[in-house]
C-alpha cells in the first residue's frame, strides 16, 4: 500500500511497517536464531503467497505456522499494535508540546 502512496503518507506508512519488522526480528534472536537469515526467509515465503509463514522458534526455521496448528487471535494482535500506536502518537504529540514550548 506504501508503495502505491505518495508524499508524506508514502513516508509514514513505510516508517510504520519499518517499526513492525522489529517483531519477527526480536523474536528470532531471542529464541538464539540468526534474525537477519530469518526475516529474510520470513519475506520470501510471504513473496510467494505462504501466508501462514512464521518462525519455528522449536525448530529453528521458518515454517507454515498453519500445518503445525499455531495460530493467535485477531483481536490480540490488533490490539497490541493499536495500543503502541496510541502510545507513540501521544508521544510524538507530548514532544511537539516540548518542542514548541
Amino acid at each position: 500500500a506504501a508503495l502505491s502512496m505518495q508524499g508524506m503518507d508514502s513516508f509514514c506508512w513505510n516508517a510504520f511497517a519499518d517499526a513492525l519488522e522489529v517483531i519477527p526480528y526480536t523474536l528470532a534472536e531471542n529464541a538464539g536464531m540468526k534474525p537477519i537469515e530469518v526475516v529474510t526467509e520470513l519475506r520470501k515465503q510471504h513473496a510467494e503467497g505462504i501466508q501462514g509463514a512464521g518462525i519455528n522458534v522449536k525448530k529453528g526455521i521458518v515454517s507454515d505456522m498453519y500445518d503445525l496448528n499455531v495460530v493467535q487471535p485477531l483481536l490480540v494482535s490488533t490490539s497490541a499494535i493499536q495500543l503502541a500506536t496510541e502510545c507513540v502518537s501521544m508521544i510524538l504529540k507530548v514532544d511537539d508540546l516540548i518542542v514548541v514550548a
